[in-house]
């Protein structure tokens, strides 16, 4: 290939990714007062200006697209899960840590926040079983954190995911009220962020008394079966 030829296929390779970014940029914006499912195709293609066929090029249909803003919107929530599990293990360290982040993101990526947020439950199908799979991979990524604290030792790994989870259901219902809180609906972001470290402390706390409250149930459990086959057997 000539120099020539190889300099023309990146400039293909740019700008057909530049045209990506501004139907996904399009995409965005205009799904902050609608949503994907009531987005039609021709109004992303008319704020890039560009003709409706040549979208095609780009995505397979309107759920393709939705998929793509799934992996643009939590992509960046991958930095604050990173920052969260990274630094000092301490409780309220991390506590302050866990709302001080989620709030920072929510102010530098609302409109990403709002699609995750009304899309999960949406009505397309392939978006919300994207953001369920990039979430079970958070929870995944939390769990493997949480299972080297030295309170989870004697975890089963079932229960250390299902903290994993969560901890990862709050941080979404979390960046959720503080997106409401900007938009002056519901309560302010002091509030908000008060009631997310009470909430925090509570799941702390009462993790701290897991392992207990587990292997006694468990007991009960067992006990009850005992005496439910003896009953039985007497019968």
């Amino acid at each position: 290939m000539s120099h020539t030829s190889a300099s023309a296929s990146t400039s293909r390779e740019t700008q057909k990714a530049r045209t990506r970014c501004a139907l996904l940029d399009a995409g965005l914006r205009l799904l902050e007062n609608k949503s994907l499912s009531s987005l039609g195709l021709r109004e992303v293609t008319r704020v890039v200006g560009m003709a409706p066929a040549a979208f095609y090029r780009h995505f397979r249909d309107m759920s393709d697209l939705g998929v793509a803003l799934v992996d643009e919107s939590l992509g960046s929530l991958h930095a604050v899960v990173r920052e969260i599990l990274e630094g000092p293990r301490d409780d309220v360290e991390r506590i302050e840590r866990t709302v001080g982040a989620i709030a920072r993101y929510v102010r530098e990526h609302p409109t990403h926040v709002r699609f995750v947020a009304r899309e999960r439950h949406g009505g397309v199908p392939a978006v919300r079983a994207a953001i369920g799979r990039e979430l079970d991979r958070f929870a995944d990524e939390v769990s493997q954190v949480l299972a080297t604290d030295e309170v989870s030792a004697g975890w089963s790994a079932e229960d250390v995911r299902m903290l994993g989870q969560l901890y990862v259901d709050h941080v979404v219902m979390t960046a959720s009220a503080f997106l409401d809180a900007a938009l002056g609906e519901g309560p302010d972001e002091e509030t908000v962020a008060r009631t997310a470290r009470r909430q925090l402390l509570l799941i702390s706390t009462g993790r701290r008394h897991w392992a207990d409250t587990a292997a006694g149930a468990a007991g009960s459990s067992g006990a009850s079966g005992i005496a439910g086959a003896r009953g039985s057997d007497g019968a």
